[in-house]
């Protein structure tokens, strides 16, 4: 008498003990979650905002900033931050930004020709940039 094995009971039984290709896939997300919120926190770093009242501001007064005078103002905040500065005036060039370093947001920006007392209140420091 010969005892004969079903042999997709014993693959049904290797697979079974297998680990799930789930769990691969929680770990992989995870980590690709964890990339893309570590990529987000850099983007966060390197951009400037505009608040509303800033964009407004300088629609209203036709001021467009260069590529150059952007990076000129994030250098600014980051100079303001690395000092522990929170809402510093920035100045480049013939304008006049004050920045929230935490939010990395323009709050109001002018030019220094309309500047009408050249008096700047409710900031904690000046980067001349």
């Amino acid at each position: 008498m010969s005892i004969q094995i079903n042999p997709y009971i014993s693959a049904l039984q290797e697979v079974q003990k297998a680990p799930a290709p789930q769990t691969q896939k929680k770990s992989e997300a995870g980590s690709f979650g964890a990339l893309l919120e570590e990529k987000q926190k850099q983007l966060d770093t390197q951009t400037v905002r505009f608040s509303k009242h800033a964009a407004n501001r300088l629609s209203e007064r036709n001021i467009s900033l260069s590529e150059g005078q952007l990076k000129r103002l994030s250098e600014g905040m980051d100079k303001a931050s690395g000092k522990g500065i929170k809402e510093p005036l920035v100045l480049i060039d013939n304008l006049a930004f004050i920045v929230s370093t935490g939010s990395r947001t323009v709050i109001t920006a002018t030019s220094q020709d309309q500047t009408q007392e050249n008096i700047f209140t409710n900031i904690d420091g000046t980067v001349i940039n």
